[in-house]
């Protein structure tokens, strides 16, 4: 009979489209993995992938044993999250990606307890603004923020999410407070490489408006830690920034104008008919903790 484990590693290959890529997912060497499908290979006597330097590529062969063997996994993991459920101790790695900002803020001070609870559930959290391709990858879960009705994963938003413009007392003390939204073009705003526009809403409409400042990054953390220094004008979420503005080090700037609010912290996983007791209990979990008045707007 052939090996589950190469069977894993052989549908791990498909949905990555490479062996590296299958290998960090399931925490193999590129070598290891290329033994383990040339063994299923010998043992099936037929090729499964047709190999170049450049790609890999299903055989006909190949093609047909995948389309019967991702059967069988998926219902492998269904049985198993099912015995898990039932024990009420679900098992194995829970495999998680969030952006890094709010991982580290929101997600890291949350753990203590839900690992806790869990002890026989091993948590496996990579942090990371790059959109990662979380079937790829390998990830049972990813955190992410802002619109996503153009996922094809399948999503649970989590908690709204309200963005603010925003500057520390000394940036208005030298440069003044903006009246308007065409006096920012007076002022010093800080952007994002991935919001290089920001739309804006108040009781007028919406609009998009395209900050001008001599930063831009591509992190997060930067501008967070420039709108501190008194750097300039930034968009910030109040999950980043809300007890700096409790504490004077911000100011609220423009308060009749927010960022767009058809945004979200949501939890993506993959679309799968039976929902596997680990992520579930995670999604859950989270979603207890920030609820539609989470704990950073009180």
């Amino acid at each position: 009979m052939t090996n589950l484990g190469d069977l894993e590693v052989f549908t791990r290959v498909v949905s990555t489209g490479s062996m590296s890529a299958a290998g960090r997912a399931l925490g193999f060497s590129p070598a290891v993995i290329s033994k383990r499908i040339k063994r299923l290979e010998d043992r099936l006597g037929t090729r499964l992938f047709q190999r170049t330097t450049r790609q890999i590529s299903l055989t006909e062969a190949g093609q047909g044993f995948y389309d019967r063997v991702l059967g069988i996994m998926a219902g492998i993991e269904e049985a198993e999250a099912f015995a898990s459920g039932r024990s009420g101790q679900p098992q194995g790695t829970l495999r998680i990606t969030a952006p890094t900002s709010f991982g580290r803020m929101h997600v890291a001070p949350h753990l203590a307890r839900f690992i806790e609870a869990h002890p026989d559930l091993i948590l496996n959290i990579v942090l990371s603004d790059e959109f990662t391709d979380i079937v790829a990858e390998g990830f049972d879960i990813a955190i992410r923020i802002g619109d996503l009705s153009d996922s094809t994963l399948v999503a649970r938003k989590l908690v709204p999410v309200r963005r603010i413009l925003c500057a520390s007392p000394t940036y208005i003390a030298r440069y003044g407070m903006p009246d308007t939204i065409d006096d920012l073009a007076d002022h010093i705003c800080l952007r994002q490489h991935n919001h290089d526009t920001w739309k804006l809403e108040s009781a007028a409409g919406a609009m998009s408006y395209k900050p001008q400042g001599r930063l831009i990054t591509n992190s997060s953390e930067v501008v967070r830690e420039a709108v501190l220094s008194g750097a300039g004008i930034a968009l910030r979420s109040t999950w980043d920034v809300g007890s700096d503005l409790a504490s004077g080090k911000l100011v609220q700037v423009l308060p009749a104008w927010e960022g767009s609010r058809n945004l979200f912290v949501s939890a993506l996983y993959p679309s799968r008919q039976f929902l596997p007791a680990k992520v579930r209990l995670f999604i859950d979990y989270l979603a207890g903790l920030y609820g539609p008045d989470p704990y950073w707007e009180r």
